[in-house]
């Protein structure tokens, strides 16, 4: 009896379709955006945040493995050899070319030392030269 006085009163009072009306809604997935292709170039990695020994330090192994006289041609942060390291080309007194020695960034050991001639140098450096479009 008191449900029938309920219902009437729910009616009634217009609620009752109300109540009924209202389901539990499942919030429907949006459909994901499509990727837009950008034209810029990829973001580099922040290897800097990752190294564990100093440029400077790196600097002090690589001269240590090369002859006395050596002058650093250029040097920097990279990933290569499945590792971070620095990369120091190192012009040797009376030697043609430059000797690369790679140092490992987060342990300080010596990754690679290899010495490239002039010609390989120049094939490097074309191969690394950023393209035109």
């Amino acid at each position: 009896m008191k449900i029938a006085f309920v219902l009437a009163l729910a009616t009634a009072v217009g609620a009752a379709p109300a109540v009924v009306a209202q389901a539990p809604t499942v919030a429907q997935p949006k459909p994901a955006a499509a990727k837009v292709q950008s034209r810029q170039a990829p973001q580099k990695e922040n290897l800097k945040a990752l190294v564990k020994i100093s440029k400077d330090s790196a600097r002090s192994i690589a001269m240590g493995h090369v002859a006395k006289g050596s002058r650093v041609k250029s040097s920097e942060l990279e990933r290569e050899k499945g590792t971070i390291v620095y990369s120091f080309d190192i012009r040797e007194p009376n030697k043609t070319g430059i000797t690369e020695i790679l140092v490992s960034a987060i342990d300080g050991s010596v990754v690679s030392q290899t010495h490239e001639t002039p010609a390989q140098e120049k094939a490097e450096a074309k191969k690394e030269a950023p393209k035109k479009p």
